[in-house]
Protein backbone atom coordinates (compact mmCIF):
# COMPACT_ATOMS: atom_id res chain seq x y z
CA UNK A 1 0.00 0.00 0.00
CA UNK A 2 1.35 3.40 -0.98
CA UNK A 3 1.49 6.22 1.47
CA UNK A 4 -1.34 8.97 1.17
CA UNK A 5 1.32 11.27 -0.26
CA UNK A 6 2.73 9.25 -3.01
CA UNK A 7 -0.57 8.53 -3.54
CA UNK A 8 -1.33 12.51 -4.35
CA UNK A 9 1.83 12.98 -5.99
CA UNK A 10 1.15 10.59 -8.47
CA UNK A 11 -2.55 11.57 -9.44
CA UNK A 12 -4.29 14.31 -11.29
CA UNK A 13 -5.04 15.80 -7.62
CA UNK A 14 -6.29 19.51 -8.28
CA UNK A 15 -6.84 21.95 -4.98
CA UNK A 16 -9.09 23.78 -7.23
CA UNK A 17 -11.82 20.98 -7.47
CA UNK A 18 -14.62 21.63 -5.28
CA UNK A 19 -14.28 17.46 -4.55
CA UNK A 20 -10.74 17.57 -3.77
CA UNK A 21 -11.32 16.85 0.25
CA UNK A 22 -13.40 13.54 -0.87
CA UNK A 23 -10.99 12.87 -3.36
CA UNK A 24 -8.08 12.45 -0.63
CA UNK A 25 -10.56 10.83 1.51
CA UNK A 26 -11.24 8.27 -1.29
CA UNK A 27 -7.55 7.29 -1.65
CA UNK A 28 -7.44 4.51 0.85
CA UNK A 29 -7.17 1.24 -0.89
CA UNK A 30 -8.36 -1.43 0.91
CA UNK A 31 -8.10 -1.27 4.90
CA UNK A 32 -10.51 -0.73 7.04
CA UNK A 33 -12.60 2.38 5.95
CA UNK A 34 -13.81 2.69 9.99
CA UNK A 35 -10.30 2.71 11.02
CA UNK A 36 -9.29 5.89 8.06
CA UNK A 37 -12.61 7.92 9.10
CA UNK A 38 -11.58 8.43 12.17
CA UNK A 39 -7.92 9.03 11.80
CA UNK A 40 -9.33 11.64 9.25
CA UNK A 41 -11.64 13.24 11.88
CA UNK A 42 -8.86 13.25 14.39
CA UNK A 43 -6.78 15.10 12.45
CA UNK A 44 -9.32 17.26 11.14
CA UNK A 45 -9.90 18.05 14.52
CA UNK A 46 -6.66 18.82 16.12
CA UNK A 47 -5.89 21.21 13.08
CA UNK A 48 -9.13 22.81 13.28
CA UNK A 49 -9.05 23.27 17.09
CA UNK A 50 -5.22 24.04 16.87
CA UNK A 51 -5.54 26.65 14.46
CA UNK A 52 -8.65 28.31 15.80
CA UNK A 53 -7.32 28.72 19.35
CA UNK A 54 -3.93 29.75 18.71
CA UNK A 55 -5.38 32.87 16.02
CA UNK A 56 -7.63 33.33 19.20
CA UNK A 57 -4.65 33.55 21.94
CA UNK A 58 -2.72 35.55 19.48
CA UNK A 59 -5.49 37.60 19.16
CA UNK A 60 -5.54 37.70 22.65
CA UNK A 61 -1.82 38.47 23.03
CA UNK A 62 -1.96 41.22 20.89
CA UNK A 63 -4.36 43.47 22.46
CA UNK A 64 -2.34 43.98 25.22
CA UNK A 65 1.00 46.02 25.10
CA UNK A 66 4.65 45.60 26.83
CA UNK A 67 4.54 46.05 30.47
CA UNK A 68 6.70 49.27 30.74
CA UNK A 69 8.87 47.39 33.43
CA UNK A 70 9.79 43.96 34.02
CA UNK A 71 9.90 42.53 30.58
CA UNK A 72 11.98 39.47 30.20
CA UNK A 73 12.59 40.34 26.54
CA UNK A 74 13.31 37.65 23.99
CA UNK A 75 13.31 35.09 26.31
CA UNK A 76 9.85 35.79 27.93
CA UNK A 77 8.58 35.99 23.93
CA UNK A 78 9.69 32.14 23.38
CA UNK A 79 8.26 31.16 26.96
CA UNK A 80 5.29 32.89 25.78
CA UNK A 81 5.12 31.29 22.28
CA UNK A 82 5.83 28.11 23.73
CA UNK A 83 2.66 28.50 26.84
CA UNK A 84 0.02 29.47 23.88
CA UNK A 85 1.50 26.08 22.29
CA UNK A 86 0.69 24.09 25.25
CA UNK A 87 -2.32 26.02 25.88
CA UNK A 88 -3.40 25.52 22.64
CA UNK A 89 -3.15 21.77 22.46
CA UNK A 90 -5.18 21.32 25.89
CA UNK A 91 -7.80 23.23 24.86
CA UNK A 92 -8.13 21.65 21.57
CA UNK A 93 -8.59 18.48 23.46
CA UNK A 94 -10.76 19.45 25.45
CA UNK A 95 -13.45 21.54 23.30
CA UNK A 96 -12.38 21.24 19.61
CA UNK A 97 -14.56 18.61 18.85
CA UNK A 98 -17.59 20.32 19.69
CA UNK A 99 -16.98 22.98 16.66
CA UNK A 100 -15.68 20.90 14.51
CA UNK A 101 -18.20 18.06 14.11
CA UNK A 102 -20.02 20.19 12.00
CA UNK A 103 -17.28 20.90 9.78
CA UNK A 104 -16.36 17.36 9.33
CA UNK A 105 -19.35 16.54 8.46
CA UNK A 106 -19.49 19.52 5.97
CA UNK A 107 -16.59 18.61 4.18
CA UNK A 108 -16.40 14.73 4.68
CA UNK A 109 -19.72 13.71 4.16
CA UNK A 110 -18.98 9.99 3.61
CA UNK A 111 -16.38 9.70 6.58
CA UNK A 112 -18.92 10.87 8.34
CA UNK A 113 -21.76 8.59 7.56
CA UNK A 114 -19.65 5.67 7.85
CA UNK A 115 -18.56 7.21 11.49
CA UNK A 116 -22.20 7.85 12.27
CA UNK A 117 -23.38 3.99 11.15
CA UNK A 118 -21.14 2.95 13.32
CA UNK A 119 -22.22 4.71 16.06
CA UNK A 120 -25.31 4.08 15.90
CA UNK A 121 -25.11 0.49 15.37
CA UNK A 122 -22.72 0.22 18.49
CA UNK A 123 -25.76 2.19 20.63
CA UNK A 124 -28.03 0.36 19.48
CA UNK A 125 -25.98 -3.29 20.44
CA UNK A 126 -25.13 -1.59 23.38
CA UNK A 127 -28.40 -1.59 26.23
CA UNK A 128 -26.43 0.07 28.68
CA UNK A 129 -28.50 3.26 30.58
CA UNK A 130 -26.16 6.24 29.64
CA UNK A 131 -27.98 8.33 32.50
CA UNK A 132 -29.43 7.63 35.68
CA UNK A 133 -32.71 8.26 34.43
CA UNK A 134 -32.44 5.50 32.10
CA UNK A 135 -31.58 3.35 35.11
CA UNK A 136 -34.63 4.17 36.79
CA UNK A 137 -36.51 3.46 34.16
CA UNK A 138 -35.00 -0.01 33.72
CA UNK A 139 -35.65 -0.97 36.86
CA UNK A 140 -39.61 -0.08 36.70
CA UNK A 141 -40.22 -2.40 34.17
Amino acid sequence: MQPIASQIADSQWSLSDSSSADQLANMTQGGDDLQHALNVREAFTSFVGETFFHQMIKAMRTSVGKPAYFHGGQAEEIFRGQLDQALTETMTAASASKFSKPLFDRQFPRLAKIIDENENKNASQTNSPETLNDLATLVRR
